[in-house]
């Protein structure tokens, strides 16, 4: 494993070694390399301070001194390095109040999250330091705690929604002991601030399988705390779903959405939030769920909010989730594909169809492939190349027209005139001429007057 440690790494432990000093590579570097995946970023433990690191090299920037952590930049990398300590309370949850230096890589080790997360590759030597049989929960795929769980939550609540993302990243378990102490303290996630769960959120929705983490949230109570309108579709009924509820579809169908298409992913696990709120029982079991988009697209909007989610990402989610409920067939005429592409708009159709798949998906126990809407793209694709009227911006007439050549004043009669022209050049594209319009326009203008 060692013989993998970059070039630019091993002379920086180089200088540190010449100097005197002891130094570690720690945290998901060592994680990666024990599970024979190539490191995303490499971070440094060391017994020198802050102080002596920066008479080390350079170039160093005190990004968190206060904590004992220093980056340095090394022949175009940079290189986060963290003094070994021992942290105090966490009065806010999350950082510790005060921390203290420590010539031990083992104590330092002590106070990290998980044992996955708590191996240390000596990079004087190339051995692999391993107190808390990290290695073996790795081989295991268990998630585990360090020491007493509910110590290690209660110090930073942000560490429950880790353990979540890691399942769904790693396709590992949580150990029980574990989970009965995310049961015990997911009250402290909303403690966290908004951003830092955000974040979380979209590492889980990014993963191979967000349902893994969102299941193992609706165990412990953290759903609740953080989706509550995601947690009550538990038990809801999911029409011709291979006896899905709400939530297992909604996961489902999230699972079964582009990893890397964060927008679809969110829609596909919120577009059903309105299902419990518009649930009708009828008198021979059926449940229905009639206007369930619109508030679903209501929910998503304030949890985007409350989460603090780019505008243009809730703008993009909230428009799928109100326009997802349609049913492509074959015999749709091209009227009825010109209807959608502007109700939707043609920036949001290749995403919709995404959506579509992925709530396709989300209903059966298989993986299933719609077996209608690569015609419908085709024939999409073919509608906004033909140069048929799709819109207002399309027609052969605007308000200034209606009112130089028709005598219609601007007002409501003018944006309801309009209204009907989009609507008939929808239908008939053949309609689309400027003399025909304008005696449509007149003709329903007098009867608007009458």
């Amino acid at each position: 494993m060692y013989r993998r440690i970059p070039p630019f790494l091993k002379k920086i432990a180089s200088i540190f070694k010449d100097a005197g000093y002891s130094v570690y590579l720690v945290g998901g570097a060592v994680r990666n390399m024990v599970m024979g995946h190539k490191p995303l970023d490499y971070d440094l433990a060391t017994d020198a301070t802050p102080e002596d690191v920066i008479k080390l090299f350079h170039r160093v920037i005190p990004t968190g001194i206060r904590h004992g952590t220093v980056t340095i930049l090394f022949q175009g990398h940079s290189v986060e390095v963290t003094t070994f300590r021992i942290d105090g309370t966490y009065s806010n949850l999350r950082h510790p109040d005060s921390v203290s230096f420590t010539p031990s890589i083992e104590k330092d080790l002590e106070r990290r999250d998980f044992t996955m997360n708590a191996l240390a590759l000596d990079l004087a030597t190339g051995a692999l330091l391993d107190p808390h049989d990290g290695k073996e929960d790795l081989q295991k795929g268990i998630i585990r705690a360090i020491g007493n769980p509910v110590e290690r939550f209660s110090e930073d609540g942000l560490r429950l929604l880790r353990a979540c993302r890691f399942s769904s990243q790693l396709g590992f378990l949580v150990h029980p002991d574990t989970l009965e102490g995310m049961k015990k303290t997911h009250g402290n996630i909303l403690k966290v601030s908004v951003e830092r769960i955000r974040s979380e959120i979209e590492k889980i929705l990014s993963s191979p399988k967000p349902s893994l983490a969102f299941r193992i949230m609706d165990q412990t109570g953290l759903l609740e705390d953080i989706l509550p309108d995601l947690a009550a579709a538990r038990k809801v009924g999911e029409k011709g779903s291979a006896g899905l509820d709400v939530l297992e579809h909604s996961l489902k169908a999230c699972d079964g959405a582009p990893a890397d298409n964060l927008p679809v992913r969110l829609a596909a696990l919120l577009h059903d939030l309105g299902k419990p709120g518009c649930r009708v029982v009828h008198p021979d079991g059926r449940e229905t769920y009639h206007g369930h988009e619109k508030v679903s697209e209501e929910l998503a909007r304030n949890f985007m909010k409350k989460y603090r989610f780019p505008k243009l990402v809730e703008e993009r989610v909230c428009r799928l989730v109100y326009h997802h409920m349609f049913d492509y067939q074959p015999d749709w005429p091209d009227s009825a594909l010109r209807r959608l592409i502007f109700r939707v708009g043609t920036e949001y159709l290749d995403d919709l169809i995404l959506l579509r798949e992925a709530d396709h998906y989300g209903g059966g126990g298989a993986i299933k492939k719609h077996p209608y809407l690569d015609d419908l793209r085709k024939r999409i694709s073919y509608l906004l190349h033909s140069g048929d009227p799709l819109g207002p911006r399309d027609l052969a007439v605007n308000g200034h027209t209606l009112h130089e050549e028709a005598g219609i004043p601007e007002g409501r009669a003018m944006g309801t005139i309009l209204s009907h022209l989009v609507e008939t050049v929808l239908d008939d594209p053949a309609q689309n001429k400027k003399d025909i319009l304008l005696k449509i326009a007149r003709n329903l203008y007098l009867s608007i007057q009458g």
